[in-house]
């Protein structure tokens, strides 16, 4: 054998930087409080109940956790009523979000998108990371992608072994 015979690393040489949205974003978990379980046959809350249940409700079990206030029926639900969840549930979750859980990973990376200084990338090759652990939202993507067109040089998806061009900086 030729001890002559490097291997090279040409993806760290590339230059590529990879973003994770997953790690921008943090861990969090959503757990979903669905009004539903509150309204007289599932169409109508009423006041004194919905304060009694409110009152009677477990709310340790939503420790640490962002809450995803929602109602899944069609029941026209007062916004008083999420007031009343919020103050209930704010000495127990991180963070209490009225949408489907679905809509409050959305606002949840968003959010954290939005606080991101993406000044770092000027002029800079970029790969947003594909594949993660949990499902990111599109919305996600999208918004990453806004953000760095004004700074970067070329954006990418996938892997630094295996991406998608998805746009590059028109030349001078």
């Amino acid at each position: 054998m030729n001890e002559d015979f490097v291997i090279e690393n040409k993806v760290a040489k590339s230059g590529l930087i990879t973003i994770d949205l997953e790690k921008i974003a943090g861990d969090f978990t959503v757990k979903e409080l669905d009004l539903k379980q509150f309204l007289y046959m599932e169409l109508l809350l009423k006041e004194k109940d919905f304060r009694e249940a409110l009152s009677q409700h477990d709310w340790t079990q939503y420790t640490d956790c962002v809450l995803a206030v929602h109602c899944s029926t069609d029941a026209i639900i007062a916004s008083w009523a999420y007031m009343l969840v919020v103050t209930h549930a704010a000495g127990y979750a991180k963070d209490i979000v009225s949408g489907s859980p679905q809509e409050v990973y959305k606002t949840m990376y968003l959010s954290a998108l939005n606080q991101h200084d993406w000044t770092q990338y000027e002029r800079k090759r970029i790969i947003i990371k594909g594949c993660s652990d949990r499902s990111i939202p599109a919305a996600a993507y999208a918004y990453a992608t806004r953000r760095l067109i004004p700074v970067a040089d070329r954006i990418m998806y996938g892997e630094a072994c295996s991406f998608v061009p998805v746009w590059r900086k028109p030349r001078s």
